[in-house]
């Protein structure tokens, strides 16, 4: 998976609160197993007309974030189901990272596993962040996983916690399976020792 280290971009804002995971990826598409290719369905149902025609006001339908790679969202982003084909869309269209007051517990974990950085802030912070997400394409936001801050085009800064597994993990571009490659030394020597105590296995 990509490392994520700084990201600036433009912030698309979607201030609906319980933005649940069958609206980010409405659950006739979660018949691949493929990581690509979700992204031309993300928020689906939001997007499109019944004629597959987009819808004008959108936010991911206008031009000036058309391109976006920040969401700045409601409270409760990313409950209801557990599909991991949420965050899959979310990354196959470009964003890498999402601002919310709050996540569902299950999104929020898919995401450090899928290279996506949820940044949880107090309402105040994403309020003035969804002010500076409006000002459209010409306003770049700018996330910094090392120094954990989140600055709007005007350079104001907030603070933000991250468990720091996961920012090493997210810095590193290591999913569950980069993980088990890093012990991969470890592993071979177990494996040889294996077959020389245990040959018949």
């Amino acid at each position: 998976m990509d490392k994520f280290t700084t990201l600036t971009g433009i912030a698309a804002p979607m201030p609906l609160v319980n933005i649940d995971t069958d609206m980010i990826i409405p659950k006739q598409f979660l018949k691949t197993i493929k990581r690509s290719g979700l992204g031309v369905n993300l928020f689906d149902e939001m997007r499109y007309d019944r004629d597959g025609a987009e819808i004008p006001d959108f936010v991911l339908n206008q031009p000036a974030y058309r391109d976006a790679q920040i969401l700045v969202a409601g409270d409760n982003f990313g409950c209801g189901s557990s599909r991991e084909h949420a965050p899959w869309a979310l990354m196959d269209f470009g964003i890498r990272c999402v601002i919310s007051t709050g996540f569902a517990d299950i999104f929020f974990n898919n995401c450090f596993k899928n290279g996506i950085l949820p940044v949880v802030l107090p309402p105040e912070a994403v309020e003035v962040l969804m002010a500076d997400a409006r000002k459209g394409a010409n306003a770049r936001m700018t996330v910094d996983l090392e120094s954990q801050t989140v600055t709007t085009s005007d350079g104001v800064s907030f603070p933000f916690d991250v468990d720091p597994f996961r920012k090493h993990c997210l810095l590193n571009g290591l999913d569950d399976i980069g993980l088990t490659m890093e012990r991969s030394p470890s592993i071979e020597r177990f494996e040889t020792r294996m077959a020389q105590a245990r040959p018949w296995v």
